[in-house]
């Protein structure tokens, strides 16, 4: 395993990250999460392949995930080798000052720890003062209930406003961006992540193999993800006639390198400048294909290549209005 920065921060992050989207009960967000015991054979896996970074929410299958990473690490790894992530949003109060103290108590219980070492916006709140949400993140920080922190898919002129507030009032600014970002969705390149560029902020995207459209060559697959996950449906298959072109150079690019198509979607990530890709894997096998990424290099010709078919994409991340109370599900296919 490799290794970078967060941020500007001391935090030590391996160049893959667990999306724990994966562990929690089944049936209480998707239905293909893994049980706590299967959740843990996982993250034991990552540990072993020296991954450090795992990144959760308070709102993953109504905390369960939460609990399970947090039962897991206990058992298999000292707290100080783990560079734990948690999110706030999709809860009453969104991130106001109220619901921020509330949330990270909640969080730090269901993991069994202290501390956070990285706590993220999951969304911008269009209800809550700017001032008030970045006040209070500082107040976590100060208190040492948070070492550092990120923010998650919002537009740039919002993000780069918030960046502005912690600036100016000597609070803590994000050091993190997790992102929507792969080869079939590029939107952020316009403005917000060379805004992130611009401000040292660490990218950490969610989605990097597009919820598997990029680990093969036909577009539908016949697993319960698949068939299910009505989100990532929602997410992609509008644009399937255009993206299918690129899904069939990394394929080809994929051949010709004699890897795994999914090495060639998070080797050209990290071309990108990306630190950390989000892997939100079910199976052992994926985080092996996963850190094999990183005997994977592309060249420049190469990455011009996979990204000439691209064509501009419906914004999908970022929100236009907080959604209904209790929605966490944001772009379901209905």
């Amino acid at each position: 395993m490799e290794y970078t920065k967060l941020g500007s921060t001391d935090i030590t992050i391996s160049k893959l990250c667990v999306g724990c989207m994966s562990f929690g009960k089944a049936g209480t967000m998707h239905d293909w999460t893994l049980d706590e015991d299967a959740s843990e054979q996982v993250i034991r896996h990552a540990l072993d392949l020296g991954i450090n970074f795992f990144d959760t929410a308070n709102g993953y299958s109504e905390g369960t995930s939460e609990e399970y990473l947090g039962r897991a690490l206990k058992r298999n790894v000292p707290r100080d080798k783990v560079v734990i992530a948690s999110k706030v949003y999709f809860n009453p109060g969104r991130l106001s000052r109220e619901a921020i103290m509330r949330e990270i108590d909640g969080s730090l219980r269901r993991l069994g720890t202290d501390y956070l070492d990285l706590y993220i916006i999951h969304r911008f709140d269009y209800d809550t003062p700017i001032e008030e949400t970045m006040e209070a993140l500082h107040d976590l920080v100060r208190a040492g209930k948070v070492r550092a922190l990120g923010a998650s898919a919002m537009y740039g002129y919002q993000f780069y406003n918030m960046q502005l507030a912690a600036r100016d009032h000597g609070w803590t600014p994000f050091s993190a961006m997790e992102n929507h970002y792969n080869l079939l969705y590029r939107e952020d390149e316009r403005e917000l992540i060379p805004i992130c560029r611009q401000m040292g902020v660490t990218l950490m995207p969610y989605s990097p193999l597009a919820a598997g459209h990029l680990t093969r060559p036909t577009w539908e697959a016949d697993t319960l993800r698949a068939r299910t996950d009505r989100v990532a449906m929602g997410k992609y298959d509008r644009m399937e006639q255009q993206d299918i072109r690129i899904v069939q150079r990394v394929d080809e690019l994929a051949r010709q390198k004699g890897c795994k198509m999914s090495q060639i979607a998070i080797a050209w990530q990290w071309a990108k400048g990306v630190a950390s890709p989000i892997i939100g894997a079910t199976k052992t096998r994926y985080l092996d294909d996963a850190a094999g990424a990183l005997d994977v290099h592309l060249t420049a010709e190469e990455v011009a290549y996979l990204e000439e078919c691209y064509v501009p994409h419906p914004i999908v991340g970022a929100i236009n209005a907080n959604p209904p109370e209790g929605v966490v599900l944001l772009d379901e296919k209905k």
